[in-house]
């Protein structure tokens, strides 16, 4: 992304409003700030002077912690704001709050929020630039964008790559994503599961439904394990845990069905023993770490984007 490319976009709310060519220009970029983490000095002056505000209602790791280095990496000044300490526990609405750190002109809001559409909501409200970092089962746009990242670097492509997700798909922001932005790339997606977890409305995103994990496995080259989302009730669309384990949980035996070549993901947090066992997790063919040091790469080019660095280089 050069001076002569700049990026137009205000605020990233979902896969769902990018182009093609969008989303592979965000993943080239990707490869540009990775090359900064893996320097002795992790730190350029790119966006010294630059506010970052990382909002999160719901809780997280590995997203709020990668959105609070990447933005420190680029030199930013990073404030955390998590549900315990804003005034969103007294009963101030969102609105109201997003509107009193836009006061405070900040140049980048970090949103994480579970209510579907809660970035779109405070958006048009704000001259600051929102970011999505996940709103309730509707999106989570910087996770799928690492995962196309994390596999174009494995595959050496998108295009034509099978991509088998399962687990809870019903109510899973990340299979949503990731359902958009892969099928937009050219990649085919199957959505697997149980019955009562892939509603037929994954086809309308463009992927294939298959309830059958052991019938797919074989012609996959990458398989994505969802973690099953207990704290959204997910517990009653399955009998128990073992079973499900039994049926779609990637151990070693079910992984002797896949090729040799077939890449694992998983977003994380992983329950480990339930949809993944830790044989395969931590496993040769694992890329969960590097979904993680990718995130990190794709996060500092968003940052970089819509902090205003769309019209100069990437790193000092």
């Amino acid at each position: 992304m050069t001076e002569h490319h700049p990026w137009r976009r205000k605020d990233l709310l979902g896969i769902a409003e990018l182009s093609r060519d969008e989303i592979t220009a965000l993943l080239d970029m990707t490869a540009a700030f990775r090359e900064i983490n893996q320097r002795t000095v992790k730190k350029v002056p790119t966006l010294r002077g630059k506010t970052v505000i990382n909002l999160f209602v719901e809780p997280s790791t590995r997203t709020r912690t990668s959105f609070e280095l990447a933005g420190k990496r680029l030199s930013a000044d990073v404030i955390n704001i998590s549900p315990g300490a804003s005034s969103l526990v007294k009963g101030e609405s969102l609105l109201d709050t997003a509107r009193n750190l836009q006061a405070m002109n900040p140049d980048v809001v970090v949103l994480r929020h579970p209510a579907s559409g809660a970035a779109a909501t405070i958006a048009p409200a704000v001259d600051a630039a929102i970011i999505n970092a996940g709103d309730g089962a509707h999106e989570h746009p910087t996770q799928a964008l690492l995962d196309a990242f994390t596999i174009r670097e494995a595959c050496g492509r998108i295009e034509d790559v099978t991509v088998v997700i399962v687990g809870d798909i019903l109510h899973s922001r990340v299979a949503r994503s990731n359902i958009l932005a892969l099928t937009r790339l050219g990649a085919h997606v199957i959505a697997c599961g149980p019955a009562t977890l892939v509603p037929p409305e994954v086809e309308s995103l463009g992927a294939s439904r298959e309830l059958d994990l052991d019938r797919v496995l074989p012609e996959c080259d990458v398989v994505m394990a969802l973690r099953i989302q207990r704290e959204r009730g997910t517990g009653g669309f399955i009998p128990s845990l073992r079973e499900y384990s039994k049926l779609y949980g990637l151990g070693p035996a079910r992984m002797k069905k896949a090729r040799p070549d077939t890449w694992v993901l998983h977003p994380g947090p992983t329950n480990r023993g339930v949809e993944i066992d830790p044989a395969v997790a931590d496993g040769p063919r694992s890329l969960i770490l590097q979904q993680v040091a990718n995130g990190l790469a794709l996060r500092m080019a968003l940052l970089y984007l819509y902090a205003g660095g769309g019209h100069g280089e990437t790193a000092a």
